[in-house]
Formats: structure tokens, sequence, C-alpha cells
């Protein structure tokens, strides 16, 4: 028996499930259709499992080597990785619970099958009604809904001649399940997921090398704080290779190890570890749903859509990594509500990527918002910069991490503050602080003029934005 819907969201990941609890808040009759768990990519295959790792990893590096250097005496320190793999598991399973709970609580039906985009039919004569084929085997479903959200999310991206296999070549799907830890890894992409891996495996002391395309590692990142992430990794041991064009055919696997050459200026290099990390971006998913039913538009992998959200099928609109562009979590719940409001006709404001945060939760962190320096060049801006060190900041020497700085970016003749970037302590919690300034048009001036208070890491926004204008307190 068919289903009528106000709205049926394809895919229960971030933005799926927070666009249909919007829906639902706004009064609309809605359904959510899934093939795996609700939370998707985010909450079991990507943002919480490998930041409870990440902790996991933190923890058991300070406790092996810092403890001391606050007066802590712990003796032989040792790793227990299933109980690292049980904890993350169960911060995974809370949060599944919960987002489960809160579809009941709007009362959204959710169907635990695949769905694709049915064409004309004797359901209605525009394309859209979604038939589902249930996980359970039963016959398939049919929802007819007057809106679509495609939120299929992505999956990670792999190389010709380096395909996954789950053993000696993985993505970060398989390396969130490893049981146990290599004694050493290849890492191929120094983007933010690499480095993050980076971070971690070698805090929970695996011989980690990075192996980059770019001159450069998280090449889209503020050029300063690429440098300072590579000084500040190198000195914990993490080897890189940058300009290093990975020959995939060459890839060679042994008993017990995978080896594989790439070209650096002119010259093959041979690089040799247990295990293989490919971790070179995410691919859409965009196979399977039905979209040649439509006169939906995808361009070099990824569903072309207007600021609403809407594809060329008005009623059919995608969100989040399907859609490319900044795929994140926060971005993907963003696009979901914006779409919704549309959907309702509350007229939304298009979202402003240049004003979204981006986090990197490695050793040390990395935060930014906005764009870089060379970025503000480029787009003909006359910049002027701030720049304050943790080294400065007493909260900073109380924590034992004073390695990093903030750096603020701003125009010389209107003052409006450009982009925000940070690298050091727990900058992924005080970005925030620079992503509303920059929402509000804060001037440096009026960052500055907030009274940070002491002793605080947030105290280093403040100084550095008084840097701007060289007139730094603790310089």
């Amino acid at each position: 028996m068919a289903q009528n819907y106000d709205v049926v969201i394809l895919g229960g990941g971030t933005g799926g499930y927070v666009a249909a609890i919007r829906s639902a808040q706004l009064g609309l009759k809605t359904a959510i259709v899934e093939k795996g768990d609700l939370g998707g990519t985010c909450l079991h295959k990507g943002c919480i499992p490998s930041k409870a790792l990440l902790r996991s990893a933190e923890v058991y590096s300070t406790a092996k080597n810092h403890a001391a250097d606050f007066g802590v005496n712990t003796g032989e320190v040792s790793l227990d990785f299933s109980r690292v793999q049980e904890r993350k598991q169960g911060i995974v399973d809370q949060l599944h619970n919960g987002v489960k709970g809160l579809m009941k609580k709007g009362k959204i039906d959710v169907y635990e099958g695949i769905g694709r985009i049915l064409g004309p039919s004797i359901f209605s004569p525009n394309p859209g009604t979604i038939s589902v084929e249930m996980n359970n085997g039963e016959e398939n479903e049919m929802l007819i809904p007057n809106n679509v959200i495609i939120a299929t999310g992505s999956r990670p991206r792999s190389l010709p001649g380096l395909e996954i296999d789950g053993e000696f070549v993985m993505s970060s799907d398989e390396a969130l399940a490893m049981t146990e830890l290599p004694k050493s890894i290849l890492i191929v992409g120094g983007g933010v997921i690499g480095i993050e891996w980076a971070s971690m495996l070698n805090d929970f002391g695996v011989e980690v090398t990075v192996i980059e395309y770019a001159d450069r590692i998280i090449p889209t990142e503020d050029k300063d704080i690429s440098k300072e992430m590579l000084k500040l990794l190198k000195k914990r041991g993490i080897n890189f290779a940058a300009s290093a064009k990975v020959m995939a055919d060459t890839l060679e696997k042994g008993d017990n190890s995978v080896t594989i050459q790439a070209e650096i200026n002119g010259e093959n290099q041979s690089f040799s570890a247990e295990k293989m990390l490919v971790s070179v971006g995410r691919q859409a998913n965009v196979e399977n749903i039905g979209i040649e039913n439509t006169d939906i538009i995808v361009d070099k992998g990824f569903i072309q859509v207007k600021n609403t959200f809407q594809t060329k099928e008005s009623h059919i609109y995608a969100i989040g990594d399907v859609i490319g562009g900044l795929q994140l979590a926060h971005v993907a719940s963003h696009e979901g509500i914006t779409a919704i409001e549309h959907i309702k006709g509350n007229n939304p404001h298009a979202i402003d990527y240049d004003k979204v945060s981006r986090c990197i939760y490695s050793n040390p962190e990395a935060a930014s918002v906005g764009i870089t320096e060379e970025q503000a060049k480029e787009k003909g801006h006359d910049v002027k910069v701030g720049k304050f060190s943790f080294k400065a900041i007493g909260k900073a020497l109380v924590y034992g991490e004073s390695d990093g700085f903030v750096k603020i970016i701003a125009d010389k003749e209107t003052n409006d503050v450009l982009g925000v970037h940070m690298i050091g302590p727990h900058v992924t919690d005080m970005i925030s602080e620079a992503g509303l300034a920059m929402v509000l048009d804060a001037t440096p001036w009026e960052i500055a003029d907030t009274i940070h208070p002491h002793p605080t890491l947030s105290e280093v926004m403040g100084e550095a934005a008084l840097a701007v204008d060289g007139k730094a307190i603790h310089s």
C-alpha cells in the first residue's frame, strides 16, 4: 500500500535526520529511508568514532610521555586497544539510540532499506515516488511525497591500483574497525583525514609515513597553518613526503607488508609498511538511487543544486556530501534545515560558505573560518595580519600545550575580518568565536574590545586581534 508524505528523505545521516527533525517541527509529515544505521557516516564511520579514537590516543600519549611533566608518576603505561574500541563503540551506540529516540519523538517514519526515485508512474505524473527495497525482504514499500530530499552522503575515494582490500590497503572505514594496531603504516593523502589518522596512530605508537601529492600537507588551509602542522608533527616523529606522485602499478603486498613507489622530483622512492591507509577524499553516493529517472543534473560526480538546494526537478532537493562543496557534517545539517525551510515557504537565508568553520582534530588541533591570506590577496584585498602565539598565554602553559598560534587576516581599507586561522590546544572549540565575529561583521578592534577572561585559552583571540594593528599587549 502506498504511503503519502509531505517530505521523504533518502539517507538518514547527519544532514538527513536533522532535516527530518526540522520538517516534523514545522508540521510536515515526514519519512526517512536509510539502508544502514541512522546517523550515517558521521556517527558510525567518521566524525564520532574517529574522535573517540583520537581522544584515547591523546590520553595514552599524555600518560606515557608527559605525565611526569605534571609531577604525576604513572609507572608502566600500556595500551588495551580492545578497550579503546569498546569505548568508541559505546559512544556510537549511545548517540545512535539518541537519534532513534528523536525519530520517535518527532513521529518520523523510518524505512530500513534502499530507496530509489521512480519516474512518472501510476502513483504520480512527476518523478519522485520512492520505491523502498526493504532490508527485511518484505514487499517493496511505495512512498508518494510532495517533496524529496536526497541526502545519500559519500564514501571514501580510492585510487586506481590502490583498491581497498581491507587487509593491506584500507580506507578510513576499515581502519576504524581494526582490532590490532600495525607497527607501521603508510598514509596516502595529507589532507584533513590523513593528518588526523597520522596524529592518532603516532600517539598510539605506530610508525607513520604520510605521502602527499601536493607540495604541502592540508593544502586547503592557510600556508602558515600547514607549515606549523608539518613542523610539529615532524617533531613527534611522523615522516612526510610531499610533491609525491604515488605509482599505483608498483604496489606490492608481502606476508606482512605493503610496498609502493612514488615519484618525487623526477626520482622514484620506495616506501614500505605493514599497512596502507588511502585517504584521498570522498565520492558522492549518486548511484542506484534512481537519478536516471529524473532530469537531475550530475556534474563531476555531484548533484547540481541552487542555493535553495533544489535540483533541476524543483520538488527534489539534495544536501550534504552528495552535492560536493564543504563535505562537513555541520554543513549538511544546515543545508538540510535550509531545504526544509524553503519547502515550507519560509524564504530562508542562503548559506554563506565563507563563514563556515572548518576543524582538524589532530594533535595539535587546527581550525579556520573565512579565506586564507593567499586567497585574500588573489581576490585583490590589501591585507593586514595579526598573529599571536600560545606561548604567551598562561592557560596554554598550564595545560602544557603552548605550541601554535592564532592568525587573523583583515582588509586594510574596510577593516573587515577576512579569515581566522588557528593551530594549537582546543582551537576546534574556540573557532566559533571567530565564526560569530564574521557573521556579525566584527572588526579586529571589536574582537579585541571583547574582554576575554583570564586565564583562558580564548585570550589568544583578543591578542591576535590587537596584533592586527600592532597593539598586542603580551608580545
